[in-house]
């Protein structure tokens, strides 16, 4: 196999990673990303110094070479300064890998997924509780009571159910306002008169009132 369909290859590994995939150089396990893959290049990044530096094809030739040329087997001290990225992509390739107890990158016939890749870390959801709010109850009863009855045409619904209806709507307007002005009397210390501050669900501003 020539070295350009190896090469070919390798590209096409390259960019099949994922946006936030991050592999480890295999001796002092310094991790960095794929954030470029060229025609004669492959450019990576140190995320910890945001350090960007191109990996040459020529020198993934040479490493190729050497290790087809010591038993297909080539021992991972050997390599040059600052040459570390250069093994940990190479076996992305199918046809590479890095045995990091032995210490050595060997070309195999089957070679299992690249252990120096990292998978990105997955967000955990932000933990939930249920606040001890009176709106709270009274906003689960409303969406209840709504998910219940059709309130499109109010003239079908018994007097029982319109009386619940009110009183719930009444509950959690009292309760919505009073709410509502805890958050504002915090905003007003945070917002500057006529500077709207803008958010998700809307935007607020401080206004100024002249008399005459």
């Amino acid at each position: 196999m020539t070295f350009q369909s190896t090469w070919s290859n390798l590209l096409e590994e390259c960019e099949a990673l994922g946006e936030k995939a991050t592999l480890v150089t295999p001796l002092s396990k310094k991790p960095f990303q794929i954030v470029n893959v060229q025609e004669h290049r492959i450019v990576i990044e140190f995320p910890d110094s945001e350090e960007k530096r191109p990996l040459q094809r020529n020198q993934f030739e040479i490493l190729a070479c050497r290790i087809g040329d010591t038993v297909d087997t080539f021992d991972l001290e050997r390599l040059p300064p600052d040459a570390e990225p250069y093994a940990a992509v190479l076996s992305l390739h199918p046809r590479f890998e890095i045995a990091e107890r032995e210490g050595l990158i060997r070309e195999s016939e089957n070679p299992g997924p690249s252990q120096l890749v990292q998978a990105p870390e997955t967000e955990t959801e932000t933990e939930r509780t249920e606040p001890d709010l009176a709106i709270y109850a009274d906003a689960l009863l409303l969406i209840d009571a709504l998910e219940r009855h059709d309130v499109t045409d109010l003239s079908d619904q018994e007097t029982s159910t319109l009386v619940n209806l009110y009183t719930l709507l009444s509950d959690v307007q009292r309760n919505a306002d009073d709410l509502r002005q805890d958050v504002a009397d915090v905003l007003l210390e945070r917002v500057h008169y006529d500077q709207p501050i803008h958010a998700q669900f809307g935007s607020v501003q401080r206004t100024s009132r002249t008399y005459k």
